[in-house]
């Protein structure tokens, strides 16, 4: 199963990441009733830090962000489990089959790699290369800051820095730009 099919299922529900049975259910290819019957036969798996249902109140708001007009017939009745990387692990061994294992791999990973991205943003290059800019500046205003006690040549050599320095700042603009959208 791709990754980002995975990870658009994965929701922050009390500040936990989590997917929800309907969800999970879709993914296996099994009914949700199916899943929630076996994980109710085996519900000593499934402490509350593996599995919880969603309170009237997450309910709603879930309802609310999936824009679903007749909610009796998308088969909204009733709340949603919702399942932690623990609790998903633990479905493989409750839904014992060789495609609920290697499904249950996919869900792992695409777990792993969302974790991975909060910990491990992406870095701005734009942000970076300022920085770098002003700790440059910073550093030659240190090492230079009696300007008039210096020789002709290095003085010339501070030119080009500094007009180096003002190119680097000008690609900077550059990068800041906003970018024309694409399509319509």
């Amino acid at each position: 199963m791709e990754l980002a099919i995975i990870q658009n299922k994965i929701h922050k529900i009390r500040s936990i990441q989590v997917m929800l049975d309907r969800d999970l259910a879709e993914i296996y290819g099994v009914e949700t009733r199916m899943l929630n019957q076996a994980v109710k036969r085996n519900i000593e798996r499934f402490p509350n830090d593996f599995m919880f249902q969603l309170t009237d109140e997450e309910f709603l708001n879930w309802k609310s962000q999936t824009v679903m007009s007749n909610s009796i017939n998308m088969g909204l009745r009733r709340k949603p489990y919702a399942f932690t990387e623990l609790g998903v692990a633990m479905l493989s061994s409750v839904l014992n089959s060789k495609t609920a294992i290697q499904i249950n791999m996919s869900i792992m990973r695409a777990f792993v790699a969302m974790r991975n991205l909060i910990l491990n943003p992406p870095i701005d290059k734009a942000s970076e290369l300022q920085n770098e800019v002003r700790e440059l500046k910073q550093y030659i205003e240190d090492v230079f800051s009696d300007y008039n006690d210096i020789n002709e040549d290095t003085r010339i050599q501070l030119e080009l820095i500094n007009q180096s320095l003002a190119e680097l700042q000008a690609k900077k603009k550059e990068l800041d730009k906003p970018r024309r959208p694409i399509g319509f």
